[in-house]
């Protein structure tokens, strides 16, 4: 499992928009898997499940990510990767889930 998590000031949409057509159309087996959305008050929270196919690690990882905005206060998004491991007790390999998240990090710069 990798982790990333960062706060940017833009729209809430518009960023929301960047990371679901940046991760799908940065890998050809990209895919969204699921979706779902939360508004309290002047809050709101969206969470995005993505899949793709890892060739390094030969095996498929997910990248959850979740977008948060209080307000007008700053965007707070936080990512996190799974599946990239090929070992049956500990982690062998995390390669296809930091690429995950490096795709995640070019998309967000």
């Amino acid at each position: 499992m990798a982790k990333y998590e960062t706060t940017i000031r833009d729209d809430f949409r518009q960023v929301l928009s960047k990371i679901e057509n940046g991760i799908l159309n940065g890998s050809v087996t990209a895919s969204l898997e699921d979706s779902s959305d939360f508004c309290s008050g002047d809050a709101r929270c969206s969470v995005r499940v993505f899949e793709r196919y890892s060739y390094m690690g030969s095996n498929r990882v997910s990248l959850n990510v979740t977008v948060f905005q209080n307000g007008s206060d700053p965007i707070k998004i936080s990512a996190i990767t799974s599946g990239g491991s090929q070992a049956m007790f500990f982690k062998l390999n995390t390669w296809g889930e930091e690429s995950f998240l490096d795709k995640l990090r070019e998309i967000l710069a």
